[in-house]
């Protein structure tokens, strides 16, 4: 088990000779510092698990340094026990109000010293675990507000999270006038690559589309997963021309694309566009008419687009 590691700040040489020895009979690990510069250096150098800190020093005064570990990220969870030969309650809660976590009035004995260091080794191991559950849950909050929001095959958002991004770029098109386009894209016959090859290849042919779909456009737009085989997108301050375009990138991107599972076979899909208009006034009609282009897309023969 490591020795816990004492910083000692001290300006009197036969003071820090007597705490320095009761502190390593003690078995504690011992770092000498004589003023609150030295202090600092020690303190970055080396991270104490406790700091011993006499209040008056020459230079930077005990209080300055305590206010420094306490007011810097990377120090301010490490123990502080303040050291003064000062009997006015003034003196002592100088230290206490530049956030020292206790203090030892001089002279102290062995037994006094020991004591103060257990508990501030104990306070600050149970404040270590706290932050170290705090962050997991942080963690854990943060991959359950992932999980809520995105597919977990894909990793593109899910129809719950689209839905979402749609009704504020909605209002925001209502508000200031500009367009919104939507498509939604189908793989053609996909049944018969899982029927042929097995889910876990229609898996990641679904993975492979997605990368695709999120390569095809830009930083402003939002591509989904539908669900199943279907894909949707968003493209804001985008008409229905210019839209067209990006749907053709993506079926050629599909249509080009090798797929690991079967090297030897090309895929294609199938498009549905549509745009606002003023026979397209909710967002819930964009969805619909993109659904029925993807329909006849379909009924004409697959790997096309249709817009409405």
């Amino acid at each position: 088990m490591a020795k816990a590691r004492i910083l000692l700040v001290e300006d009197s040489e036969a003071q820090a000779g007597i705490t320095n020895n009761a502190l390593q009979r003690s078995g504690y690990e011992v770092i000498l510092a004589s003023d609150g510069i030295s202090a600092i250096k020690a303190i970055v150098a080396a991270s104490p698990d406790v700091v011993l800190l006499d209040l008056i020093l020459p230079g930077m005064s005990g209080t300055e340094v305590c206010r420094w570990i306490k007011h810097n990220n990377d120090t301010k969870g490490i123990p502080v026990i303040m050291l003064t030969a000062l009997s006015s309650v003034d003196d002592k809660a100088s230290g206490i109000k530049a956030g020292a976590d206790d203090y030892l009035p001089k002279p102290y004995n062995e037994i006094e010293l020991n004591a103060k260091i257990y508990a501030a080794l104990r306070t600050k191991a149970l404040q270590d675990e706290l932050r170290q559950k705090n962050k997991q849950l942080g963690e854990l909050l943060a991959k359950m507000g992932a999980l809520a929001i995105t597919d977990p095959l894909t990793g593109l958002y899910n129809r719950r999270q689209f839905d979402a991004v749609l009704e504020a770029e909605w209002k925001k098109s209502q508000r200031y006038n500009y367009p919104v386009s939507c498509l939604l894209l189908d793989i053609d016959f996909f049944k018969a690559v899982n029927d042929t090859y097995g889910h876990k290849a229609g898996d990641l042919v679904l993975i492979e589309i997605a990368n695709i779909l999120k390569k095809s456009i830009r930083d402003v737009d939002t591509v989904a997963r539908w669900g199943g085989e279907e894909f949707i997108a968003m493209f804001p301050h985008t008409d229905k021309t210019q839209s067209l375009i990006v749907a053709q990138r993506m079926l050629e991107k599909v249509s080009v694309h090798e797929f690991e599972q079967f090297p030897d076979k090309c895929l294609t899909a199938s498009i549905g566009l549509s745009c606002s208009s003023p026979s397209v006034n909710t967002k819930e009609q964009l969805i619909e008419e993109a659904d029925k282009a993807l329909y006849e897309a379909k009924r004409n023969g697959r790997n096309r687009i249709e817009a409405h």
